[in-house]
């Protein structure tokens, strides 16, 4: 669409072609020199018009990303979810495209911001947990969007390690709670104080600049040393409250003793968090409606932030990516939180809200099995900044801006470490595909074999099945070499 504005203003009949025809008229009158230097004027003119239009339709894209936390695939009200209301993050989808499968090469908040920032598996990055990666920090889109001149900002969760205040041009970090105490005794909620920064930021920023900011929401996160796990603003507390939040059908006692015995035990983490949100039909209750309101307000939240891009007239200008960090277990399996590779744990939303978009590709889903570790690459090529040759992700860009579907991945590796030992959080392994799942729990030597087509609850174990011994030692080479890859 740029290409054919510019030779449409170049070549269409406005002030130029009009002068063109007024001066061919007096050429009769002056001299022939005079003639030559008008011409030349008016080409000079002519040339630096339309450079002026094409610098301006050129100029670097800034980026939004809003990253949410602890929030799976379909806590969307356009993902279909009947609950949870998110009017916002649905207007946005109607503007961008959708991606239905996108996954997290390890579902952990650590991590996976991690491999957020550099595009890169756990295996390359080097953060097991919540140390900072091993990457530099100029092979990250934050460190390469700053050297190329962009105004970077970060407001909200980090977990790698301590802030590193000082590699952006405005950093506030700060997680963990829900309310939070200011410098001045008042107190706040988290999302409200990321809305607030966000804002800070765009209404700060120098306008003679591109920018980059990314609003690291805490919520949903729950605030794990509370009994009430979530706490959300009191106005948001009507919301939900005349509604029952349904019970998922895997959420059964009898699916919790279908995982393997080192995860279907008390001692396991994620059943000890089961134990303190839904180990009751009251409490289940209770703490799905209060993470619903955390949602609804991030949601709001996003909104306001979005609205401001649209009072600076920047929206035309700005790429757009909502995701999270990890998916999370509604009491699917007998557990809550994430860390497992199952389809709760690593399918997170992600929707992207391009302005080079043509109109034919706004609002579309797409099923290409995309990663978190996709991001980078794919901030940094709209950006017109270089990918470093280290980040492992792709560019998405080609799948809503192509005409023709680009040949994608049809699988992928997952990785997580042990989480301080092996009866806590034991370390997994996978290979995922849509219609298959390979899993390999390596502390214990454990495989699992899931047909997802027919079992999307992932139930039935068919690795020791001899029906299916061919899939499982083809799904076990693909593992290794995705494994191998991932390095």
């Amino acid at each position: 669409m740029v290409a054919p504005s510019c030779r449409t203003q170049c070549d269409g009949s406005g002030k130029a072609g009009s002068k063109r025809v007024r001066l061919s008229a007096a050429l009769g009158h002056i001299a022939k020199r005079d003639a030559m230097i008008w011409l030349l004027a008016l080409s000079m003119f002519s040339l630096v018009r339309d450079l002026g239009v094409f610098a301006a339709q050129h100029e670097p894209m800034n980026i939004l990303v809003l990253y949410a936390d602890d929030w799976r695939h379909d806590t969307l009200g356009c993902a279909g979810n009947p609950i949870v209301k998110t009017p916002h993050l649905d207007s946005l989808a109607k503007q961008g495209v959708r991606f239905t499968h996108n996954y997290v090469s390890t579902s952990i908040c650590g991590v996976s911001r991690a491999s957020l920032f550099t595009g890169q598996w756990m295996s390359r990055h080097g953060n097991l947990a919540f140390a900072a990666f091993k990457t530099p920090w100029e092979e990250t889109y934050p460190g390469t969007l700053r050297r190329d001149g962009f105004y970077v900002g970060h407001v909200g969760k980090w977990h790698n390690g301590a802030f590193p205040k000082d590699r952006f041009d405005f950093g506030r970090s700060y997680a963990g709670t829900h309310w939070i105490t200011q410098s001045d005794g008042s107190v706040i909620h988290v999302t409200q104080k990321n809305e607030i920064d966000a804002i800070d930021f765009l209404t700060q920023r120098p306008t003679n600049k591109p920018f980059c900011l990314t609003v690291a929401f805490f919520a949903t996160h729950a605030e794990d040393g509370n009994p009430k796990q979530y706490l959300p603003q009191p106005e948001s507390m009507p919301l939900y409250q005349d509604v029952t939040i349904p019970v998922p059908s895997s959420a059964d006692d009898a699916f919790f003793h279908k995982l393997p015995p080192f995860i279907a035990n008390p001692q396991n983490e994620g059943r000890n968090r089961w134990g303190w949100r839904f180990n009751t039909p009251e409490r289940y209750q209770e703490m799905m409606k209060n993470y619903y309101r955390l949602a609804t307000e991030v949601d709001s939240a996003c909104g306001r932030i979005l609205q401001e891009l649209d009072r600076q007239g920047l929206s035309e200008n700005t790429l757009v990516v909502f995701t999270t960090d990890n998916g999370y277990f509604h009491a699917e399996h007998g557990l809550a939180d994430k860390w497992y590779p199952y389809q709760e744990s690593v399918r997170v939303p992600l929707i992207v809200r391009d302005p080079r978009a043509p109109d034919s590709r706004i609002g579309i889903l797409c099923d290409a099995m995309t990663l978190n570790v996709d991001l980078a690459p794919t901030i940094l090529q709209a950006a017109g900044s270089s990918v470093p040759p280290k980040m492992q992700g792709r560019d998405l860009s080609p799948l809503y801006l192509q005409d023709s579907a680009p040949e994608w991945r049809q699988e992928y590796f997952y990785e997580h470490a042990t989480i301080r030992d092996k009866t806590f959080i034991p370390a997994s392994q996978a290979l995922i595909r849509k219609d298959w799942k390979y899993i390999w729990w390596p502390e214990y030597e454990f495989e699992e074999l899931f047909d997802l087509n027919q079992d999307p609850n992932e139930v039935n174990n068919l690795a020791k099945d001899p029906a299916h011994a061919q899939s499982l030692e083809q799904l076990r080479a693909s593992f290794q070499a995705a494994r191998d890859q991932a390095r």
